[in-house]
């Protein structure tokens, strides 16, 4: 009869062992939605956020093999296999997926020994020691609230990550498009220096037979001392372009970037309207505000359930030696005692606290949202207008303003040729066309730059579409080539 109580005593204990191990409770309902949102962490969501995808196109490249030539996408994969920002957030949002598993667990199980110091005396034998195990099970869908309260802050910290990956992407778009408007400016401003160069040839020439004035000569050779001067201070300049964009890269300040990078001519086919339309549909901001609200939703429900009692399942052993006369019935019969119990949860202020706490987070972050929505409507309608105004100025500027200035610099330069317009002239039409054309290419980085802005807002590719024209910035067309007839 002993053996057989035994082997109860074995199957009961082994029977709160399997629940402890448990990893949710056996009272709690089937985790559909908690499922659903760990699905939609292991993958990246439709939003087809750019980070992702510049990412996923770099996945079969190791980092440390991945090569960085003069388009604009090797730069950004580059940057998204090894920013230190990047990888923190990365990092956040594991940690973060990683609460799940501990906060559907049951508590762990407790075990309980106790010796008799005195040996209580009982008809059956006395009883010498006393083992227990206790398993706490809480209340009726407390786990799983836990869990999904777990998955949607993993939500919003995945959505943190998606930002990160965003705003490496804008920073190195802007960083590229600040260098290839440098590299742009300093050549223009070399051709122009060229030019000028030829004309000073030109005005020496005159000086030297008679036909030009010392002024003049003069004149050209301080507009050539500033030219010279404005391309010393671009080329000092570069140094500090490339260092931001080799930090955004984490690389040394000092890495070579290429002189030819080949930056795409986009411009938004979308309104204003429709472009924050879409950020209130792909925002990953407001996608993780919105999984904080979610989060704290739930955390009101458990906060509720935590003023409900929490069920304690127990089983204890008595270890009792045998009768002092064997032939009592039972002699030496160890008890078993299955033990329950509740917490009282009588202190209710405690309780109603919680819930209110809960309950003012979550409408903070209501309005937080509601702050952050309005925020992004104004930060996309002025990103809309800069990348639309600079749109106009370079169109202006190449389909109107430097094409008239060209045919000025050329009349201006046949009519000196031929005795008709001053030196001057030459000289104020010459450097209107140099001003034109590096503004123009001023607009065209401002334009890029600010539909980097509106991707990076929205969360994803705008649509676009392409205005590639051929490049009307270059002087060389229209250098002199008659300098040693002049000279004669």
């Amino acid at each position: 009869m002993a053996i057989r109580q035994r082997m109860s005593t074995s199957s009961a204990v082994l029977g709160i062992l399997v629940l402890a191990g448990c990893s949710t409770s056996p009272f709690d309902t089937p985790p559909s939605e908690t499922q659903s949102a760990l699905r939609h962490l292991s993958m990246p969501s439709e939003s087809a956020e750019l980070g992702s995808v510049y990412r996923a196109q770099g996945a079969e490249q190791k980092s440390s093999e991945m090569v960085v030539d003069s388009s604009p996408e090797s730069y950004v994969r580059y940057a998204l296999f090894h920013s230190p920002t990047v990888e923190r957030s990365y990092q956040r949002w594991r940690a973060a997926s990683e609460r799940l598993p501990q906060v559907r667990a049951l508590p762990d199980p407790r075990l309980n020994m106790g010796f008799f110091l005195d040996e209580v005396e009982t008809r059956v034998g006395p009883q010498q020691a006393k083992v227990g195990i206790q398993q706490t099970f809480p209340w009726i869908g407390k786990l799983q609230d836990r869990e999904d309260a777990a998955a949607k802050g993993a939500l919003a910290a995945w959505y943190q990550y998606q930002e990160a990956q965003l705003r490496v992407v804008e920073q190195v778009i802007k960083s590229l498009q600040d260098i290839a408007y440098l590299d742009k400016a300093i050549g223009i401003t070399k051709e122009n220096y060229a030019l000028l160069r030829s004309f000073e040839e030109v005005v020496r020439a005159r000086y030297r037979v008679g036909a030009g004035s010392h002024p003049e000569l003069i004149r050209v050779q301080v507009e050539l001392g500033q030219l010279e001067d404005r391309v010393i201070g671009l080329e000092a300049l570069r140094p500090s372009y490339v260092a931001a964009l080799n930090a955004t890269l984490n690389r040394d300040p000092e890495s070579k970037v290429s002189l030819d990078i080949d930056l795409p001519n986009s411009v938004a086919s979308e309104s204003a309207e429709d472009v924050a339309r879409m950020a209130r549909q792909w925002s990953p901001v407001l996608g993780s505000i919105s999984q904080e609200i979610e989060q704290e939703r739930i955390n009101t429900e458990i906060a509720r359930k935590n003023g409900y009692p929490d069920l304690t399942l127990g089983l204890e052993y008595i270890v009792t030696d045998e009768a002092a006369n064997p032939s009592i019935a039972e002699s030496g019969d160890d008890p078993i005692m299955l033990t329950f119990g509740i917490n009282l949860p009588i202190w209710r202020e405690k309780y109603d606290a919680g819930v209110r706490e809960s309950i003012a987070r979550r409408l903070s972050i209501s309005r937080d949202f509601d702050a952050q929505s309005n925020t992004l409507s104004a930060q996309i309608y002025r990103a809309w207008f800069e990348h639309t105004d600079a749109d106009r100025r370079v169109r202006l500027y190449e389909d109107s303003l430097i094409p008239k200035a060209q045919e000025s610099l050329s009349a201006s330069l046949g009519g000196f040729r031929t005795g008709d317009s001053e030196f001057l002239d030459l000289l104020d039409t010459q450097r209107t066309l140099l001003e034109f054309s590096i503004a123009s290419e001023r607009a065209r980085a401002d334009r890029g730059k600010a539909l980097a802005t509106l991707n990076r807002l929205v969360g994803r590719a705008i649509p676009i579409r392409n205005t590639n024209r051929t490049d009307t910035n270059s002087t060389q067309s229209i250098t002199p080539q008659t300098t040693n007839e002049d000279e004669s």
